[in-house]
């Protein structure tokens, strides 16, 4: 056995991914199970140990059981209801993930849930703020269609391209030092004119692209796994034949070559 094939051994046998998957009843609105299979997939695929644990209203978050919280959109109703819960079962839980280097993500609703807050008109519903970011419901159009960004993660690819569907009547703005977690090619991104889509700090990371958006980037489902394991040795390859076709029907659909 090779040095290369040993230090991968240990690595299978040792990581774990922990996901924590908050509110799959109620932000689930555009196919966010799918991302949480693909997570479990790529991981069984390559004889990683991982579990899924749904945690729901009224349930509390033990942020040092899981490296990896999912966040998905819902409708404002439902948003309403998580927010709430959020605030008060589950920010500590978050926060401290967040401090150990667990990786969030949040996905349209949830990107917003981890900003400071949203305001709809004289209602303003608060999040938990580990985003530096604010997000108003404007009088105009609601921002729909394919979208395609550019991001350049730590250790990952320098320039990748994500692509998915953007479907949001909110208008998200940075707020001083916060970084976006990339920049527009195709579509509209947070406000349809700073050019910037989501927002990343450290492992925290928001994001209006669903549809879902891993199973037509697997290369950014990879990130979130290593990133998640603290791997220092990179995954094992993957027969991505049918995953790389969907990343480029995804880029054709909004409007690059793919």
């Amino acid at each position: 056995m090779s040095t290369s094939d040993r230090r991968w051994s240990v690595l299978a046998a040792e990581a774990a991914l922990r996901i924590a998957a908050l509110y799959p009843e109620q932000m689930n609105i555009y196919a966010d199970r799918g991302n949480i299979a693909v997570l479990s997939r790529r991981c069984q695929w390559r004889s990683l140990d991982v579990s899924v644990t749904s945690i729901g209203l009224g349930e509390p978050l033990d942020g040092s059981r899981f490296n990896l919280i999912y966040l998905g959109g819902g409708q404002d109703d439902d948003q309403r209801r998580c927010a709430a819960d959020l605030i008060e079962t589950k920010r500590d839980g978050l926060l401290a993930a967040a401090a150990n280097g667990a990786v969030l993500l949040g996905v349209c609703g949830g990107y917003q849930l981890l900003g400071h807050w949203y305001e709809l008109g004289e209602e303003r519903i608060d999040g938990v703020g580990l985003l530096d970011v604010e997000t108003t419901r404007s009088d105009g159009p609601r921002l729909i269609g394919n979208v395609a960004i550019e991001t350049s993660l730590p250790g990952g690819p320098a320039g990748a391209t994500l692509a998915g569907f953007e479907n949001h009547g909110g208008r998200t703005r940075l707020l001083a030092g916060a970084e976006p977690f990339g920049r527009v090619i195709r579509g509209h991104g947070n406000d349809g004119r700073s050019g910037d889509e989501g927002c990343r700090s450290g492992n925290v990371i928001g994001t209006y692209l669903h549809g879902p958006l891993l199973p037509a980037n697997s290369w950014f489902a990879d990130w979130l796994i290593t990133t998640a394991l603290g791997a220092a040795t990179p995954l094992v390859p993957l027969d991505d034949d049918l995953e790389l076709e969907a990343h480029r029907a995804a880029c054709r659909a909004a409007g690059l070559s793919g």
